[in-house]
């Protein structure tokens, strides 16, 4: 088993980033703002559900 060698692993490592595709700030800004839509809408989503549910245990309980 070949030994651990620092300077070789962070040649490789720049190598490995310079072939990486970066987005674009564009990009990376539409990507961000669906993240956060779909985030928001995913909590309008449960906190719905959640009110819901809590309607039916309070009709058929009584309670809730």
């Amino acid at each position: 088993m070949a030994g651990f060698n620092p300077a070789g692993y962070l040649r490789d490592v720049r190598q490995e980033i310079g072939r990486v595709t970066w987005p674009s700030r564009k990009e990376t800004l539409i990507t961000t703002g669906l993240v956060l839509a779909l985030s928001a809408l995913a909590a309008v989503f449960f906190l719905v559900a959640d009110w819901l549910i809590q309607l039916m245990m309070r009709l058929l309980f009584g309670f809730g």
